[in-house]
Protein backbone atom coordinates (compact mmCIF):
# COMPACT_ATOMS: atom_id res chain seq x y z
CA UNK A 1 0.00 0.00 0.00
CA UNK A 2 1.18 3.32 -0.99
CA UNK A 3 1.45 6.45 1.20
CA UNK A 4 -1.16 8.00 -1.07
CA UNK A 5 -3.54 4.47 -0.22
CA UNK A 6 -3.35 4.98 3.67
CA UNK A 7 -6.41 7.17 5.07
CA UNK A 8 -5.42 9.59 7.29
CA UNK A 9 -4.71 9.55 10.63
CA UNK A 10 -7.88 11.14 11.87
CA UNK A 11 -9.90 8.38 10.02
CA UNK A 12 -8.10 5.99 12.92
CA UNK A 13 -8.16 8.22 15.96
CA UNK A 14 -11.52 9.46 18.34
CA UNK A 15 -12.36 12.55 17.00
CA UNK A 16 -13.58 15.28 19.99
CA UNK A 17 -16.61 17.89 18.85
CA UNK A 18 -14.06 20.65 19.10
CA UNK A 19 -12.11 18.94 16.60
CA UNK A 20 -15.16 18.39 14.09
CA UNK A 21 -16.46 21.93 14.27
CA UNK A 22 -12.62 23.03 12.94
CA UNK A 23 -12.84 20.64 10.02
CA UNK A 24 -13.80 22.94 6.94
CA UNK A 25 -17.11 21.76 5.12
CA UNK A 26 -14.97 19.47 2.40
CA UNK A 27 -13.86 17.67 5.11
CA UNK A 28 -16.87 16.97 6.51
CA UNK A 29 -18.82 15.73 3.34
CA UNK A 30 -19.84 12.23 3.18
CA UNK A 31 -18.63 11.21 6.40
CA UNK A 32 -20.30 10.79 9.83
CA UNK A 33 -18.83 10.83 13.29
CA UNK A 34 -19.80 7.72 15.44
CA UNK A 35 -18.94 7.70 19.16
CA UNK A 36 -16.21 9.66 17.97
CA UNK A 37 -15.26 7.44 15.12
CA UNK A 38 -15.32 8.86 11.32
CA UNK A 39 -18.25 6.77 9.46
CA UNK A 40 -17.08 7.58 5.44
CA UNK A 41 -20.92 7.24 3.33
CA UNK A 42 -20.36 6.31 0.08
CA UNK A 43 -22.11 8.34 -2.73
CA UNK A 44 -25.67 8.30 -2.65
CA UNK A 45 -27.37 7.14 -6.15
CA UNK A 46 -29.75 9.39 -8.52
CA UNK A 47 -32.51 7.52 -7.02
CA UNK A 48 -31.45 8.27 -3.69
CA UNK A 49 -30.70 11.78 -3.99
CA UNK A 50 -34.14 12.72 -5.80
CA UNK A 51 -36.22 10.97 -3.84
CA UNK A 52 -34.65 12.89 -1.01
CA UNK A 53 -35.14 16.19 -3.11
CA UNK A 54 -38.69 15.49 -4.02
CA UNK A 55 -39.73 14.63 -0.12
CA UNK A 56 -37.96 18.12 1.45
CA UNK A 57 -39.55 20.23 -1.61
CA UNK A 58 -43.00 18.57 -0.45
CA UNK A 59 -42.36 19.06 3.45
CA UNK A 60 -40.30 22.36 3.52
CA UNK A 61 -43.74 23.46 1.35
CA UNK A 62 -45.99 21.63 3.86
CA UNK A 63 -44.45 23.19 6.53
CA UNK A 64 -45.45 26.40 7.14
CA UNK A 65 -43.40 29.17 8.11
CA UNK A 66 -42.01 27.66 11.57
CA UNK A 67 -40.21 24.95 10.07
CA UNK A 68 -37.81 23.94 7.25
CA UNK A 69 -36.55 21.26 5.60
CA UNK A 70 -33.40 20.64 3.78
CA UNK A 71 -31.02 17.98 2.61
CA UNK A 72 -27.25 17.46 3.66
CA UNK A 73 -26.11 18.57 6.73
CA UNK A 74 -25.27 17.04 10.09
CA UNK A 75 -27.37 16.87 13.42
CA UNK A 76 -25.63 16.68 16.62
CA UNK A 77 -26.89 13.92 18.50
CA UNK A 78 -24.31 13.45 21.55
CA UNK A 79 -21.13 15.64 21.98
CA UNK A 80 -19.43 12.87 24.15
CA UNK A 81 -18.47 10.64 22.47
CA UNK A 82 -19.21 12.66 19.68
CA UNK A 83 -22.37 11.36 16.98
CA UNK A 84 -22.93 13.66 14.09
CA UNK A 85 -25.53 12.11 11.55
CA UNK A 86 -26.36 13.49 8.19
CA UNK A 87 -29.78 12.46 7.48
CA UNK A 88 -31.26 12.57 4.14
CA UNK A 89 -34.00 15.09 4.89
CA UNK A 90 -34.20 17.15 8.07
CA UNK A 91 -37.43 19.23 9.38
CA UNK A 92 -35.87 21.90 11.54
CA UNK A 93 -37.23 25.06 13.40
CA UNK A 94 -36.83 27.72 10.93
CA UNK A 95 -35.90 29.98 14.40
CA UNK A 96 -32.56 28.01 14.30
CA UNK A 97 -31.31 28.27 10.68
CA UNK A 98 -28.55 30.02 12.13
CA UNK A 99 -27.23 28.13 14.72
CA UNK A 100 -24.49 25.73 14.47
CA UNK A 101 -24.67 22.44 15.35
CA UNK A 102 -28.10 21.30 14.78
CA UNK A 103 -28.94 19.17 17.77
CA UNK A 104 -32.36 17.02 18.11
CA UNK A 105 -34.07 19.36 20.14
CA UNK A 106 -34.38 21.87 16.57
CA UNK A 107 -35.65 18.85 14.69
CA UNK A 108 -38.95 17.62 14.39
CA UNK A 109 -38.59 15.05 11.34
CA UNK A 110 -35.54 12.48 10.34
CA UNK A 111 -36.16 10.79 6.95
CA UNK A 112 -33.43 8.23 6.20
CA UNK A 113 -33.22 6.85 2.09
CA UNK A 114 -32.10 3.48 2.29
CA UNK A 115 -29.66 2.38 0.18
CA UNK A 116 -27.79 -0.74 -0.74
CA UNK A 117 -25.14 -0.76 2.36
CA UNK A 118 -27.24 1.13 4.19
CA UNK A 119 -30.22 -1.47 5.23
CA UNK A 120 -28.95 -2.31 9.17
CA UNK A 121 -27.59 1.10 10.05
CA UNK A 122 -30.82 2.93 8.70
CA UNK A 123 -33.31 0.58 9.80
CA UNK A 124 -31.87 -0.34 13.41
CA UNK A 125 -28.88 1.53 14.41
CA UNK A 126 -29.80 4.99 13.52
CA UNK A 127 -33.36 4.09 14.70
CA UNK A 128 -32.45 4.10 18.00
CA UNK A 129 -30.03 6.74 17.84
CA UNK A 130 -32.51 9.36 17.20
CA UNK A 131 -35.38 8.18 19.26
CA UNK A 132 -32.60 8.19 22.02
CA UNK A 133 -32.30 11.77 21.02
CA UNK A 134 -35.11 12.41 21.31
CA UNK A 135 -36.19 13.23 17.55
CA UNK A 136 -40.40 13.06 17.95
CA UNK A 137 -40.48 11.74 13.94
CA UNK A 138 -38.72 9.45 12.06
CA UNK A 139 -39.47 8.25 8.43
CA UNK A 140 -37.80 5.57 6.81
CA UNK A 141 -37.80 4.99 2.33
CA UNK A 142 -36.99 1.48 1.37
CA UNK A 143 -36.23 1.54 -2.13
CA UNK A 144 -38.48 -1.29 -3.86
CA UNK A 145 -37.20 -3.02 -7.00
CA UNK A 146 -40.27 -2.51 -8.46
CA UNK A 147 -39.76 1.58 -8.23
CA UNK A 148 -42.30 2.44 -6.04
CA UNK A 149 -40.59 3.47 -2.66
CA UNK A 150 -42.16 2.37 0.76
CA UNK A 151 -42.24 4.64 3.21
CA UNK A 152 -42.12 3.48 7.37
CA UNK A 153 -43.30 6.14 9.53
CA UNK A 154 -42.33 6.30 13.14
CA UNK A 155 -43.09 8.60 16.23
CA UNK A 156 -41.38 8.92 19.33
CA UNK A 157 -43.10 6.87 22.47
CA UNK A 158 -41.54 10.03 25.23
CA UNK A 159 -42.70 7.20 28.03
CA UNK A 160 -40.34 4.16 26.88
CA UNK A 161 -37.73 6.74 24.76
CA UNK A 162 -38.49 4.05 21.32
CA UNK A 163 -40.24 4.65 17.79
CA UNK A 164 -43.89 3.09 18.02
CA UNK A 165 -44.97 1.60 14.47
CA UNK A 166 -46.99 4.65 12.47
CA UNK A 167 -48.36 3.91 8.78
CA UNK A 168 -46.47 3.04 5.93
CA UNK A 169 -46.91 3.86 2.85
CA UNK A 170 -46.56 2.77 -0.33
CA UNK A 171 -46.08 5.59 -3.51
CA UNK A 172 -47.68 8.29 -2.14
CA UNK A 173 -47.28 9.71 1.23
CA UNK A 174 -50.86 11.08 2.94
CA UNK A 175 -49.88 12.40 7.01
CA UNK A 176 -51.67 14.69 9.08
CA UNK A 177 -48.66 14.31 11.63
CA UNK A 178 -46.15 16.97 11.79
CA UNK A 179 -47.99 18.41 9.51
CA UNK A 180 -50.51 18.16 6.53
CA UNK A 181 -48.42 16.78 3.61
CA UNK A 182 -48.94 14.50 0.32
CA UNK A 183 -46.20 13.08 -1.60
CA UNK A 184 -46.14 11.03 -4.70
CA UNK A 185 -43.30 9.68 -4.97
CA UNK A 186 -44.80 6.97 -7.80
CA UNK A 187 -42.56 6.08 -10.16
CA UNK A 188 -38.69 7.34 -9.15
Amino acid sequence: MTAEMAAPAWMHEQITAEQYDSWSEEQCAGIEIVDGMVVVSPSASKRHNRLARILANALEAAAGPDWNAATDFDVRLQDVPLTNRRPDVVVYRADTIDITPTRPEHVLLVVEVVSPGSETTDRVVKTDQYAKSGIVFYWRVEQAATGVPLVYTYVLDPATGTYRNGDVFTGVVKVSAPFPVEVDLGQI
